[in-house]
């Protein structure tokens, strides 16, 4: 994406925090400064690498403690964030006797580049609240609230038999993910464990567009989707079962075996393990 202000001093003071005073405070923060407009868009993404946008320019810091704390308040926006919970985070259960006073010198740093880059009045986004802190967030301003609120209501959509609809939400959906979650953060207990469980709901959501999908009938359209995912996840059933059901709707009933053969072998070879009765029972369906 193009940048269409000239400054950079955004990237170049987060530099400076981190080669020169990571574990304290930075010092004063030059005034002179170009106003973004003040409707420039703030935009937070987390599905990828996390960063942050005012309208067309970005401004994440660099320092990686300070951006790990912002990660965890952004997976928990508009919630409460323990000190506690923050200082196990960024120290495991090695934390040092500073951890208190060095974590407060990271949101001091994160609440000065807000100030600094008119993301916000400081206090306006990031709060001081008992017993931690809470970043407060729109709906449209963190890509991980629209993956939710789109992945819900095409959930609610395929319940209802809407299949149309759930299929084209659920896809928008997906099409906000850019790479794996976080990449560019050093992950703690707490963000690794929602990094998982972010990859499993990215999963969930791919299965159910597919079978969105499948019930409109869009077998052929499928086939070469489905092929790529069943290599990825070679001992994952799931996939092989949609793919042998597409191959077969779309006449090719001995692609489809070929399919069921190479997943058996994959699960015997790897797990010493056969393919389970759900698969086994598409097989059976492909001999009839």
């Amino acid at each position: 994406m193009a940048f269409t202000a000239p400054s950079t001093r955004c990237e170049d003071l987060a530099e400076r925090h981190e080669q020169n005073a990571e574990l304290r405070l930075v010092g004063q923060i030059p005034a002179e400064r170009p106003r973004p407009a003040e409707n420039s868009r703030i935009r937070f993404s987390l599905l990828g690498s996390l960063q942050v946008w005012k309208g067309s320019r970005e401004c994440t810091p660099k320092a990686p403690k300070v951006l790990q704390v912002l990660a965890l308040l952004l997976v928990r926006a508009n919630q409460v964030v323990g000190t506690d919970s923050l200082i196990r985070e960024l120290w495991g259960e090695d934390a040092p006797r500073s951890a208190l006073t060095t974590l407060q010198t990271y949101v001091s740093q994160l609440r000065r580049l807000i100030e600094h880059e008119r993301l916000a009045g400081g206090d306006e986004i990031l709060i001081t609240r008992s017993p931690g802190y809470l970043l407060r967030v729109g709906s449209d301003q963190l890509d991980l609230r629209r993956f939710d609120e789109l992945r819900q209501r095409g959930r609610r959509e395929f319940a209802e038999g809407r299949f149309a609809d759930a299929a084209a939400n659920l896809r928008s959906a997906l099409e906000l993910w850019a790479e794996t979650p976080l990449a560019n953060i050093k992950l703690g207990p707490h963000l690794s464990a929602y990094a998982v469980d972010l990859q499993e709901q990215r999963r969930d959501t791919l299965q159910l567009a597919i079978e969105s999908e499948m019930e409109l009938g869009r077998h052929r359209e499928l086939i070469a989707e489905l092929r790529s995912l069943a290599a990825r996840y070679a001992s994952d059933e799931w996939f092989c079962r949609q793919l042998m059901r597409a191959l077969d709707s779309s006449g090719r009933r001995g692609d489809a075996l070929v399919a069921y053969q190479e997943l058996r072998t994959t699960l015997r070879d790897e797990l010493g393990i056969d393919p389970s009765r759900e698969t086994e029972a598409v097989y059976r369906q492909l001999l009839e």
